[in-house]
């Protein structure tokens, strides 16, 4: 005889909290809405003192012997624990890594270009993979490529560190540099540099114009006071 047999799944664990009716334990350890403890009581007692107080029974902690429950107003315990979850996605920052190409034997020019690009992506927050390309006899030389990484990590040692260090993979040499500065607090410090410039912006042409308007006003009597003065100069009139 053959037997049929099919795995038998449960649906998916609830993640919400018994309260209320829902608590079907004979006592409770009761934790009063100030996060005072109030000891072991019946169930039932424990939902007659959360109705006086116009507050829910909540089971905190099922896993008790008894379970541990608490009086609270369970819709704004609700809404509170949504907001900072919203908070928390909102602040976690996402990893992005950058990369960078350079080869063993690239100019002081090159160089500097492609090392200011790292600069500002570690300013950024952001992590920056730096990958060496040896290219035909240069693949027996892989200490160029060694020298050329370890001259990039110190010159930005301030603002990132050598989270991977140099190792050879096929015709490339790669090291993966992580940022001081967190992803989040970049952001800020960008948005705070921006706010800076654009008020120093906004000043400077408000003085710009401040100059124009008084240069303006002082216009008609400077010229009044300098046709005086050649008046009082012509011999004529002291003749």
């Amino acid at each position: 005889m053959e037997w049929n047999c099919h795995p038998i799944t449960g649906g998916p664990i609830s993640t919400e909290l018994r309260i209320n009716d829902r608590i079907r334990v004979p006592e409770v350890r009761l934790v009063g809405p100030n996060g005072e403890t109030v000891g072991i009581v019946p169930t039932d007692q424990a939902l007659k003192l959360a109705q006086e107080a116009d507050l829910d029974l909540v089971e905190i902690a099922p896993q008790g012997r008894p379970p541990v429950c608490k009086l609270m107003d369970y819709g704004k315990f609700k809404y509170e624990n949504a907001q900072k979850a919203r908070e928390a996605r909102r602040n976690q920052s996402n990893v992005i890594i950058k990369e960078m190409k350079l080869r063993p034997k690239i100019d002081a020019h090159d160089y500097e270009t492609k090392k200011g690009h790292v600069v500002r992506f570690l300013n950024a927050g952001d992590k920056v993979k730096i990958t060496i390309m040896f290219r035909g006899r240069e693949q027996h030389r892989p200490e160029l490529g060694f020298r050329l990484l370890q001259r990039l990590a110190e010159d930005v040692q301030e603002l990132g560190f050598v989270e991977s260090s140099p190792k050879q993979d096929g015709r490339n040499m790669i090291m993966v540099l992580g940022p001081h500065k967190k992803k989040a607090d970049a952001k800020v410090d960008a948005e705070a540099a921006k706010a800076t410039k654009m008020q120093a912006r906004a000043d400077r042409v408000a003085e710009e114009a401040a100059e124009r308007e008084a240069a303006h006003a002082a216009g008609p009597v400077a010229q009044k006071k300098e046709r005086g003065r050649s008046e009082n100069l012509d011999p004529e009139i002291d003749a």
